[in-house]
């Protein structure tokens, strides 16, 4: 990467105070930075760093009135967090889609259709009938199977699966190591005690701008599609069941699972290790907290839950705040009881 500051304040839409032709080759803290690196300054705890650091720019909001005389230049913006996260994908894309071509070795299989400007890393693997969107990354030993459809601008990272007739939209990123499209777990029991295997012979779509996490798996539906809608953003490690669907712009943290035909709905918050029964719904805007055991539909959008199993987020508070006075509780029942005896 390498800037002047007048161009990344006019992809930040900010005002310069300072030199606006420095150039920049890199972003740091601005407790750690040195000069060519720039930065930004948004808790004002750090304020102190300011007069001290190294950088050669800081972005700030544009109502921060400095105290002291500071060396590096400083771009003004409405939101200096908004600002610098806005520069970090930009440079992230600067590294990612930068890459273009096939190394070897690699395969694809016949019939597929790639749009221009793809990346395909060594030891990848894309199978028959498959159609790769324009400016698409294919890492190291990814696997594409048969008959996939990936989008426009979507990265494929080292190591991640994406088996046969799944969908995946624009603009996604799958980490290394997901898994999209496995096997749902589906056994039907038998009189003598034994499982039968039930075919799983649906996909998964992945609607524009989801990312995956590294190690999350999404089962293919046992007929139709398992669904992530646009915008939904899932940790590492999920564990998405069969036939499951996953709501606009839902974020969902890491070691939750999520039993087969649950339909989660739009901009709901996950918290980490969830656990959702099958056959579920989940209103709009649901916040489920850590640990929580959710065994329930949810009807009333914005509902905030937390415990195991799962309820109203107020209750299970009041809840834990008797539960850890308990012994105290306890020894004051004894009391009683003995003085009731006398």
């Amino acid at each position: 990467m390498k800037f002047t500051v007048k161009q990344i304040a006019t992809l930040l839409g900010g005002e310069i105070a300072g030199n606006e032709m420095l150039a920049i080759t890199g972003l740091a803290k601005i407790e750690e930075g040195k000069s060519g690196d720039i930065s930004f300054l948004s808790n004002l705890k750090y304020e102190p760093h300011l007069y001290t650091t190294q950088v050669s720019a800081v972005i700030v909001d544009r109502s921060f009135e400095p105290k002291k005389p500071v060396s590096p230049t400083l771009i003004f913006v409405e939101n200096s967090y908004s600002a610098f996260t806005q520069l970090l994908e930009e440079y992230h894309k600067q590294l990612i889609f930068s890459r273009v071509g096939v190394e070897q070795p690699c395969y694809m299989g016949d019939g597929c259709q790639t749009g221009d400007q793809i990346y395909r890393g060594a030891f990848s693997y894309v199978g028959r009938n498959c159609q790769i969107g324009e400016n698409v990354k294919i890492f190291p030993h990814a696997y594409i199977g048969n008959n996939v459809r990936i989008g426009d601008n979507t990265i494929i990272h080292p190591g991640a699966r994406v088996l046969d007739n799944c969908i995946i939209g624009r603009y996604c990123v799958i980490h290394p190591n997901a898994v999209i499209g496995s096997e749902g777990f589906g056994f039907a029991p038998q009189p003598d005690g034994t499982y039968k295997t039930i075919p799983q012979l649906g996909n998964v779509i992945l609607e524009d701008n989801v990312n995956v996490g590294s190690g999350t798996t999404i089962d293919c539906a046992t007929l139709g599609s398992t669904v992530i809608r646009k915008g939904a953003k899932l940790d590492n490690l999920i564990q998405i069941g069969h036939n499951v669907e996953i709501g606009q712009n839902t974020v969902i943290a890491a070691q939750t699972g999520i039993s087969g035909s649950t339909k989660l709905g739009d901009n709901c918050v996950i918290a980490g290790q969830v656990g959702f029964a099958g056959h579920l719904s989940i209103a709009n805007g649901t916040k489920v907290g850590a640990q929580s055991g959710v065994g329930k539909n949810i009807y009333e959008e914005g509902t905030a839950i937390n415990s195991s199993p799962a309820f109203g987020l107020k209750e299970s508070m009041r809840s834990l705040a008797v539960f850890r006075r308990l012994p105290e509780l306890d020894q004051r029942l004894t009391k009683l009881e003995k003085k009731n005896e006398k």
